[in-house]
């Protein structure tokens, strides 16, 4: 059974509307979208930290309770849980502040069994934190070597501009591991002052990872692949309630249309064809679609059991 093993940060997400809180819930990108797998019936591991406190073990038992393997979660003395303050503006879209306890980054694990056409799920800025690049460096070698299938979501926040030149060569490695690299304009906006999906891809992307995907809010997705492949894919319609974790249940859905879809590495190297573009962003579509219906990060169980028996 293919797995998928997810690595990033955990966080408790206290969500603001017209500023008051309204909800708090576990977070994080890569957390966000194995849950939403796990709620799916995928097989999935997720890597991580949390904190001695309340809130890691909140943030472990959630792991658990959505059928997420919750071994490889480390949790350190003295260690205080990161925090992500969510304020949703009039369109539901959400600017965030982030309160974290670095000196506490250390990420101990043991690598977990990896498989050919298992898929890890990586980015955000954990993955190109220079504090535990080490260890996240060396997981993304040993899964690629192991022929897993890498998937990048670049997720690059405002609040990390001014570190841009000191990660630059942290990102270029991910995109040399990645084999299909995603990013929203405002990632590229933000990285490369470039918000034009074609312009990134052929000036930023390219050289390093042939298959790219740009979502861009409400606008279509962009998808830029090998032999000069290039397809325009629109946003499904759906009544926004917040638009947290959108981003990431489009990579849990494009990773469940994977697995579903039986797209290998074999597959992958070769290249896709147009149908299993179309196939596989509908899923990401449909999974980032429902976790905008409500105010959580994730889709929800029922929508989780009804895909995985599709």
């Amino acid at each position: 059974m293919r797995k998928v093993i997810g690595i990033g940060e955990t966080v408790l997400d206290i969500i603001f509307k017209d500023g008051k809180p309204i909800e708090a819930v576990p977070g994080g990108s890569a957390f966000n979208a194995m849950i939403s797998l796990g709620r799916a019936g995928v097989n999935t591991t997720f890597i991580s930290e949390a904190g001695n406190d309340r809130i890691g073990k909140y943030v472990i038992s959630f792991l658990k309770d959505n059928g997420v393997n919750a071994d490889n979660v480390n949790v350190f003395p003295d260690s205080k849980s990161p925090i992500s303050l969510a304020f949703l503006d009039e369109n539901n879209n959400a600017d965030y502040i982030f309160y974290k306890d670095h000196p506490h980054d250390q990420l101990e694990f043991v690598y977990p069994e990896i498989n050919r056409d298992d898929i890890v799920v990586f980015g955000s800025f954990f993955s190109i934190n220079p504090v535990v690049r080490p260890q996240v460096g060396g997981f993304l070698e040993y899964a690629h070597n192991h022929g897993a299938i890498l998937y990048y979501d670049i997720n690059y926040r405002s609040s990390h501009k001014h570190e841009i030149m000191k990660i630059t060569p942290n990102l270029i490695e991910n995109l040399e591991y990645a084999d299909i690299v995603r990013g929203s304009d405002e990632d590229f906006g933000i990285l490369y002052r470039i918000p034009d999906a074609d312009k990134v891809y052929q000036s930023e992307i390219s050289f390093y990872c042939k298959k790219f995907i740009c979502t861009r809010g409400a606008n279509p997705i962009i998808v830029r692949a090998d032999k000069t492949f290039r397809k325009e894919y629109p946003t499904a319609e759906t009544q926004v309630v917040s638009t947290i974790g959108a981003g990431d249940n489009f990579n849990a859905g494009f990773v469940f249309g994977l697995i579903h879809e039986n797209i290998t590495r074999d597959d992958i190297d070769k290249g896709l064809t147009e149908e299993q573009w179309d196939k596989i962003i509908s899923y990401g579509q449909r999974f980032s679609a429902e976790c905008c219906k409500d105010i959580y990060n994730f889709v929800s169980p029922e929508f989780g059991e009804k895909i995985s028996k599709e």
